[in-house]
């Protein structure tokens, strides 16, 4: 990392992975701020959709995807040096402009499609394949990919939950960023840069002081067929991305 122009990480990941409590991470550093799913609310005003909360989300940030982008190019909070920005690929509708990404430092966050999916209904009924944004996520990807000439990173929430210091080492790496064990640790509870929808989805990580890892029980991936389909449906695009996953 050079001085000069801040650097702003750009991380993409589904629904129901550890994508807050990577925002936790990024945010324990003294040197980066953080900012939650920006386009939350454009992407409920352009679908409609009922998602926790709504009314809520819809008024706490811009509904029009070109102002989150303008802010996102925009000064970093707090004079940071580096801006850690947590997004959803679901959220990014093929209406919504993607040539702000130039400007970030791409990285991909995924999980298995049926572990996805077995906590996503404990929250909302009625999932579909594009609710989960495996196919966003892939789609982003190979952009980023093709632009880059190479992979850009990935890394798989239960690798960062087994051993957190080794992959966030790497990440880093590969974002050209120094890697700090602060890391590692965060207090309890809320925080201001969280999303207004917090309090229907966050209740697990604002109960947590770093990354703990998890077993997985085979009732989790024992899914009804309908789910079940729509797994098998997410499941080529998450192991095009896990092909790439740093080791």
């Amino acid at each position: 990392m050079t001085a000069g122009e801040p650097v702003r990480i750009a991380m993409w990941s589904g629904p129901r992975n550890i994508s807050t409590a990577m925002m936790r991470s990024f945010g324990a550093r003294p040197d980066t701020a953080v900012i939650d799913e920006p386009f939350y609310a454009a992407y409920l005003a352009e679908t409609g959709l009922e998602h926790p909360m709504r009314a809520e989300v819809l008024a706490s940030q811009p509904q029009d995807w070109r102002a989150v982008a303008a802010q996102l190019l925009g000064e970093v909070p707090g004079g940071k040096r580096i801006w850690y920005q947590k997004h959803m690929t679901h959220h990014m509708l093929t209406s919504f402009g993607l040539e702000w990404m130039r400007e970030m430092r791409n990285a991909f966050l995924i999980r298995d499609p049926a572990l996805v999916l077995a906590s996503y209904v404990q929250k909302r009924a009625g999932v579909t394949l594009a609710d989960i944004g495996f196919v966003q996520q892939r789609e982003l990807f190979e952009r980023e990919a093709e632009r880059l000439a190479r992979a850009p990173p990935v890394v798989e929430g239960n690798d960062v939950l087994a051993n957190p210091a080794a992959v966030l080492s790497r990440l880093c790496e590969a974002l050209d960023i120094p890697y700090t064990d602060a890391m590692l640790t965060w207090p309890t509870g809320r925080r201001e840069t969280d999303g207004v929808w917090a309090p229907a989805w966050y209740a697990a990580v604002e109960q947590s002081t770093g990354f703990a890892a998890r077993a997985t029980s085979r009732g989790e991936t024992q899914l009804p067929d309908d789910l079940r389909r729509v797994a098998d449906q997410a499941r080529p695009h998450y192991e095009a991305l896990r092909a790439h996953k740093l080791g």
